[in-house]
């Protein structure tokens, strides 16, 4: 260092600093700056780019999703190509929501588990391939042995949350049932062997009491403690890196202290959002204004914390209000200046006669879903461009 004992150290720091970074052009520090914001430092090109994009598409339009929409739809199961949403509209859904539980049951035997994970991969891919988004939600059946194996709350359900976290009598098998996760997320590649990118939502409405990990049936310390493992195993050891990582209760609070009640942290969490059914015409002491005040909520906390924002999951089952999309969630969702990146509403069962949420060819509410997807302000999956790729400009 003699040679540079009379060169100011603040001269020192910039050639140091340079020598580092200098050499990157400006897409790769746009790159690391994003990957910076996120949960994980790793992630694939792809899921940064749609981390990246997701957040420069909100708040002048929001992805329209729908949950499990190529799997089944009103009397229809299966078939190719298909959609409810792209029966009625003429385009399949932005975002595509699907969900782990099929292959995640305790001691479920290898050929039912491949069975599930290989039905499942090849609709993520095929929404990938097309240009999609993938939302996973994890309706996880219950690990402990004996508890009825369902993911609701009920008779034979048993603490469970400490059970399954580090030190608990069935972390191991926990880990294994993370292990098939892993797996499956390596396993999903799109058309040139990348590894698909998912919006990973374990956990969801946790402040609700029917599923065996919300509020009433576990502690704030333990719930944190799951979430921060679960990314930590499925990232660091499993080296998991296509997850976008979303948190979402359900609609119970008022304030943001309520909302962060179980809050992992911002290291955790890359996407935040909420449930809500109860504001949004299902139940009658449920307001569109206190729906918007509680969206408001979230992406205020996400502008804030750079974070990405969605309104997770919502809808009208059976949509007996043929002016819904556009009199009550598009308004709802333009008038109250939230920045989200998507809502998603809930699945059309194939048999059920009353439960469905997006509006199949020749319901009465069909006119008005139109309007609603031709809407300049919502994007279905005819709409996207090279969500995939990153772009620094």
């Amino acid at each position: 260092m003699k040679h540079f004992k009379h060169i100011p150290l603040f001269l020192m720091l910039l050639v140091g600093s340079c020598f580092f970074s200098c050499g990157k052009n400006k897409e790769q520090i746009y790159e690391e700056a994003v990957r910076n914001k996120m949960v994980d430092k790793n992630a694939t090109l792809e899921t940064v780019a749609l981390y990246d994009n997701l957040d420069k598409l909100s708040g002048s339009h929001i992805l329209f999703g729908h949950q499990a929409a190529t799997e089944y739809g009103r009397g229809w199961y299966g078939d190719e190509d298909r959609s409810d949403v792209k029966d009625a509209t003429g385009s399949h859904p932005a975002v595509v929501g699907h969900d782990f539980q099929d292959f995640t049951y305790p001691n479920q035997d290898k050929a039912s588990i491949k069975k599930a994970q290989d039905r499942l991969a090849k609709l993520i891919s095929e929404q990938y391939n097309r240009g999609g988004v993938v939302t996973i939600a994890w309706h996880f059946p219950n690990p402990i042995k004996g508890a009825g194996n369902s993911f609701y709350w009920d008779a034979e359900s048993v603490p469970t949350v400490s059970e399954i976290i580090p030190g608990g009598a069935y972390h191991e098998t926990y880990k294994e049932i993370l292990g098939r996760v892993g797996d499956f997320a390596h396993s999903v590649k799109g058309a040139k062997g990348e590894a698909v990118p998912m919006l990973f939502r374990p956990y969801h409405e946790w402040d609700g009491d029917w599923f065996w990990w919300g509020a009433d049936h576990t502690n704030p310390k333990d719930f944190v403690d799951l979430w921060q493992f679960t990314v930590s195993y499925l990232r660091d050891s499993l080296e998991v890196h296509n997850f976008i990582y979303t948190f979402s209760p359900d609609c119970k609070y008022s304030t943001e202290t309520e909302y962060l009640e179980r809050y992992p942290g911002d290291e955790w969490v890359d996407m935040v959002g909420v449930d809500n059914y109860h504001d949004f015409g299902r139940d009658a002491d449920g307001s569109l204004e206190a729906g918007a005040k509680k969206l408001q909520i979230v992406s205020d906390y996400a502008k804030q914390h750079h974070k990405l924002a969605a309104f997770t999951e919502t809808g009208l089952e059976s949509i007996p209000d043929t002016t819904w999309w556009t009199n009550s969630l598009l308004k709802t969702l333009k008038d109250s200046g939230t920045k989200l990146t998507y809502v998603l509403v809930w699945r059309n069962d194939s048999q059920s006669p009353t439960h469905y949420y997006a509006s199949p060819a020749g319901h009465p509410s069909q006119a008005n879903f139109v309007e609603f997807y031709t809407d300049p302000y919502t994007l279905f999956a005819n709409d996207l461009s090279d969500i995939y790729v990153l772009k620094s400009e």
